[in-house]
């Protein structure tokens, strides 16, 4: 055997000592939350809060440290503003846990119910998936919000950090534990990965199928195609958030600059930030209303022709403008002949995250409704809110622009499956 070869299987031996265990013990602790009650799941879930609230000085010290090491190395402001916590991030994130303390808890829920003519009663009923894999980048917040939502969906979580976001995600991780404590759960219901070795992702991928169900991504777009590349189990995951807003001729002015702002400028490096602006051939006053108001305030567009007519300081889009997630102050932007082709726009160069439309027309927003297949539609409001928490779900592992099983917002439903339950007083099929 070669050194290289030496090498690398001693690397994967070590790698395999530190992640099988942790499969094992999610496999029994699952086998545990699918039989807890969801007064003991909501115990945990207040707790953890608590816990949050109370080691939130300890929870900043390592944010500082990440962000520290994460400005040494480079990282773009994107990427800082998802690392970063502060006080009222860390409060954010507590009240998070305790929204989905008051979501109905779906495991047990009855979907369906029917009795067969020889008197057999069968029922469709919510269960969990069973062990969920979490791998993601920059943001610690998703360690809470992913461990929570698995906890009330009777799952079992095993949590990949990026190496950017150890150390929060560990002080993060810390008040998890808490919560399973106080409830008397197993602590190893929400793990996190010990290590920021890279050969673990490629471990939790190829692996662990014996203890993994389901492997939901959330990071860049190198992540996420690598994960749906090499993953042995189910993935739920999106490539990219390239939203759109398009802006029709019977848009209203100031709405349509107040809806485009926001949607670019609140903040620009999450997935439901706009990314590309459409504007109708017959919104021309709109155009330029929107168009000046989002160089005023900084943000660079790129523009067709008829965009850099409207003022100077509009740069040339080119064709990869279309595609591009700058999950930054930059917005492209294009002139199209109404809404079918603002639709076929986004058919070509969207990723399927989300798209709105702007206008006081009913009817041209159903057609772009019908028009334009993305996880979320929304009418007359910002991208912004492509979010869990802002549909009432509490808080999301992600958006997902996958077709099967989940699509938008992952919150506990999403993190479910179904069995069919079968009664019968002595029935056997006939010969």
């Amino acid at each position: 055997m070669s050194t290289s070869s030496s090498t690398h299987a001693e690397a994967l031996t070590q790698i395999s000592h530190i992640m099988e265990p942790i499969g094992r013990k999610a496999l029994e602790a699952a086998r545990v939350l699918a039989q807890t009650d969801a007064a003991t799941k909501n115990r945990a879930l207040a707790a953890t809060a608590a816990a949050l609230r109370a080691q939130s000085a300890e929870i900043l010290a390592a944010n500082a440290k990440d962000m520290s090491s994460a400005r040494e190395r480079g990282l773009s402001g994107a990427l800082l503003d998802r690392l970063l916590l502060d006080a009222k991030r860390v409060e954010a994130m507590a009240k998070g846990v305790e929204e989905i303390i008051q979501l109905a808890d779906p495991i047990g829920t009855l979907i369906a119910e029917w009795t067969r003519p020889n008197g057999m009663t069968i029922q469709r009923v919510r269960v969990p998936l069973g062990v969920i894999g979490i791998i993601f980048e920059s943001r610690p917040n998703v360690t809470i919000d992913a461990g929570a939502l698995c906890l009330k969906s009777g799952n079992a979580a095993i949590l990949r950090a990026g190496s950017e976001s150890y150390h929060s995600s560990r002080a993060v991780h810390a008040c998890m534990v808490e919560g399973l404590k106080v409830a008397g759960l197993p602590e190893a219901a929400v793990q996190l990965v010990p290590t920021t070795d890279r050969a673990a992702v490629g471990y939790m991928l190829a692996g662990m199928a014996d203890y993994i169900d389901v492997i939901v991504p959330r990071g860049g777009k190198s992540l996420i195609q690598r994960v749906q590349q090499d993953a042995r189990v189910p993935v739920i995951g999106h490539l990219e958030g390239n939203c759109h807003v398009y802006v029709d001729r019977d848009a209203d002015i100031n709405m349509a600059c107040e809806i485009v702002k926001n949607a670019k400028l609140r903040r620009t490096g999450i997935c439901g930030a706009a990314e590309t602006v459409l504007f109708d051939k017959a919104a021309t006053t709109q155009m330029n209303a929107v168009v000046k108001m989002l160089l005023d305030a900084g943000c660079e567009v790129r523009g067709d022709q008829d965009v850099q007519a409207v003022d100077q300081r509009v740069k040339t889009a080119t064709e990869e403008d279309w595609y591009t997630e700058y999950l930054d102050a930059i917005i492209s932007a294009r002139v199209v002949d109404g809404v079918d082709a603002a639709a076929a726009h986004i058919t070509k160069y969207g990723s399927a995250h989300t798209e709105s439309i702007v206008t006081s027309n009913s009817k041209t927003a159903e057609r772009f409704f019908n028009s334009v297949d993305s996880a979320i539609v929304l009418h007359n409001a910002s991208t912004q809110f492509a979010d869990g928490g802002e549909f009432g779900m509490g808080a999301e592992i992600g958006i997902s622009t996958d077709k099967f099983h989940a699509r938008g917002p992952v919150g506990v439903e999403q993190l479910t499956s179904y069995k069919y339950v079968v009664r019968g007083s002595g029935q056997v099929r006939p010969g």
